[in-house]
């Protein structure tokens, strides 16, 4: 048989240019939707097509890949704004903004929760480089909307396009972009101070005192959750805790991982409570929402702890254990997109659910800039800007 002619040879495969930048994209997304501890490097390679072995030529180990990604985002972001001229219009800003955000919109949980598994000069890296994109907003909110807390507005602006990371609404990028753009240009032109039109103290209802050694492991847990991220609290600490040997544990929980579910499961169910009785006397959809602010606001203020390890944890419970609070998030929402499309009828439903996760945004960034210091004042200010978030 003659020898193939050298045009009838297969091509050999040639690496891509950018194999870099697609190992953090398929990172970013592994990172975000599995969280560290439950990603692993053969996962990342699958998704990029190369086998471990070649990952490893770019990356010497999974921290290096995740602290990569963690500031990718933010290093966009601040690169975006660069470019943007001193001075320019706070559209402008907020435009350049919600396009990397929006463009790294799979990628983006990693910066949110993730990052607290950064190691300590990592994570002061980060808060320079987010600081930095802060002044930035800020000095634009203050320019044009000369209102009180312009940092305030300013946070709660970023929150509103940063939300977009946190869910999977399916929606075209460029009609996300809009949305979130006028949602934050909206939140940095409300002024916090006039507090939310018709809206009503909110008193959730009491959190369980816990009496038994089951609640009492609940308990201690949460706190240890939210502070070190539930990879890195072991059964030691927790038994400590409550005053228990680590194999005691074992005759109320089967795992750590029980113990986080059950967390999860009471967030749901303190939230939804708050809901159903904050609904029950309103006359109609624009009250209806201002409630489910107002509440939402009250619970973020009152279970900050609990609410953070909810959100940031979820994603690292086996699916079993992670569908009721799945099917609880979504009849939330559902609640929220029913009541704000009847108040915004011209929303249609992808529209209606991408402005209610902005407005959840909304409270995170506030919140952090309030330092989660709880007040009546505070609340009303925060809900004043998810109103405003959400075009009422």
């Amino acid at each position: 048989m003659a020898p193939a002619s050298p045009s009838a040879r297969p091509a050999a495969a040639t690496r891509p240019r950018n194999r870099k930048q697609l190992i953090i994209d398929a990172a970013g997304r592994v990172f975000s939707q599995r969280g560290y501890h439950n990603a692993s490097m053969e996962e990342v390679a699958a998704g990029v097509g190369i086998t471990a072995a070649a990952l490893y030529r770019h990356f010497p180990n999974k921290y290096a890949l995740f602290a990569e990604c963690a500031h990718v985002m933010v290093d966009g972001l601040v690169a975006a704004l660069d470019e943007v001229s001193s001075g320019a219009s706070l559209t402008d800003v907020l435009t350049a903004v919600t396009r990397i955000t929006v463009a790294h919109r799979a990628s983006g949980g990693v910066y949110r929760w993730e990052a607290r598994y950064l190691e300590r000069e990592d994570r002061r890296s980060l808060a320079v480089k987010f600081g930095r994109l802060v002044e930035r907003v800020d000095e634009a909110v203050q320019r044009e909307h000369p209102l009180s807390d312009g940092r305030l507005r300013a946070m709660a602006a970023l929150g509103a396009i940063g939300s977009i990371t946190m869910h999977h609404t399916s929606i075209a990028g460029r009609r996300a972009e809009e949305l979130l753009l006028a949602s934050a240009l909206r939140v940095a032109a409300t002024d916090p101070a006039a507090g939310p039109p018709g809206a009503h103290p909110v008193e959730l209802p009491a959190r369980p005192v816990p009496r038994t050694r089951r609640a009492e492991i609940l308990a201690a847990s949460v706190p240890l959750f939210a502070r070190d991220g539930f990879a890195n609290v072991t059964n030691g600490q927790i038994a400590e805790a409550v005053g228990l040997t680590p194999s005691a544990l074992y005759r109320h929980y089967p795992g750590k991982i029980d113990i986080l579910a059950a967390a999860c499961l009471q967030a749901a169910g303190l939230l939804a409570q708050g809901v159903e009785q904050s609904l029950r006397e309103v006359t109609g959809p624009h009250e209806a929402v201002v409630a489910l602010a107002a509440t939402y606001v009250a619970y973020s203020f009152e279970c900050t702890e609990l609410n953070s390890v909810a959100e940031a944890e979820v994603a690292g419970l086996p699916a079993g254990l992670r569908r009721p609070l799945v099917l609880a998030q979504r009849e939330h929402i559902a609640v929220w997109e029913q009541q704000l499309r009847l108040a915004r009828p011209e929303l249609d439903p992808r529209q209606a659910r991408v402005l209610v996760h902005a407005g959840f945004g909304v409270v995170v960034e506030a919140g952090r800039r309030l330092r989660w210091r709880d007040s009546p004042g505070r609340r009303e200010a925060v809900t004043a800007l998810v109103v405003g978030a959400l075009g009422l």
